[in-house]
């Protein structure tokens, strides 16, 4: 069969479930893995066919694609801040507002004062945070931390494909009183979606990634962000900055209970769509 009318059947395969720019973006993502042809290169080749391995390699994609499944799942990897990740079911899916988290930490004034810094990503599932942090600043010593043993699996060969050293340790940071040692900056994206919010997802999330990564109880929504916030209390060196991913529709509570822990110069920066999402502060 020739590419060209596969993609017409792949995109009215899908037309109900996905907007039509979402269904190609899909089919070249698709195309890449498993032709290892960019969108430009299939535009030039117009007669190009698919092989009866590469048909069976679509398909697959597609029936899982109709059953909500990420795609960033089916073909296993995304990229991240310029850096390609493997994921699995084991670790969620790197957001772009966690990439404008990193691109905060990256162009800190911290960096400025001195270069060999001590930096721990708490629940770094894929690592996507950390590894991303050490790409770019190559004289750190970067750690990270989360209590899955498959997903620490997934980062630290996600460490060693992007060519970085990142420290990895098993450590559920609610059962936990201290950390490994003393850093100048602590970031997180802890789970914050309370349970009254999962109606408002879409499937793709809430049936595959890590429920476990994403949500929280709604009576106790700061539950991690309490626990990491005492433990950065104790454990960030004195010029030391602590920054958070969160949910956008609880900053103002949140920046309260920050700073009733000890922390000032609270700040709440919003996302490229405008919403809160992300918060830096400082010990008193």
């Amino acid at each position: 069969m020739k590419i060209t009318n596969y993609k017409k059947y792949f995109v009215s395969q899908l037309s109900s479930r996905y907007p039509t720019e979402e269904i190609l973006s899909f089919f070249y993502i698709l195309a890449e893995v498993f032709l290892n042809k960019t969108r430009f290169q299939l535009s030039l080749d117009t007669n190009a066919t698919l092989t009866e391995i590469q048909h069976q390699q679509f398909e697959n994609g597609l029936q899982r694609l109709k059953q909500n499944e990420p795609i960033q799942y089916i073909v296993g990897v995304t990229e991240f801040y310029g850096i390609p990740f493997k994921v699995t079911p084991a670790t969620l899916i790197p957001r772009p507002e966690t990439e404008e988290l990193v691109d905060w930490i990256l162009n800190s004034e911290i960096n400025i004062q001195h270069s060999e810094l001590k930096i721990l990503d708490i629940g770094t599932g894929s690592g996507c945070i950390a590894i991303s942090l050490a790409k770019n600043l190559t004289t750190a010593s970067v750690s990270a931390i989360d209590f899955s043993k498959e997903a620490l699996t997934i980062a630290a060969g996600n460490a060693k494909n992007n060519k970085v050293e990142v420290s990895f340790h098993q450590i559920d940071v609610l059962a936990t009183n201290s950390l490994p040692d003393k850093y100048d900056i602590i970031v997180s994206n802890p789970p914050y979606v309370r349970e009254l919010e999962k109606k408002m997802m879409q499937a793709n999330v809430t049936e595959y990634e890590p429920s476990s990564a994403l949500f929280v109880e709604d009576d106790n929504p700061f539950i991690f962000y309490e626990k990491i916030t005492y433990l950065a209390k104790k454990h960030l060196t004195s010029n030391g900055l602590l920054y958070f991913e969160i949910n956008e529709y609880l900053s103002e509570e949140l920046m309260q209970l920050i700073e009733s822990i000890g922390f000032s110069g609270v700040i709440c920066k919003k996302d490229m769509f405008g919403k809160p999402r992300m918060i830096r502060c400082k010990l008193k």
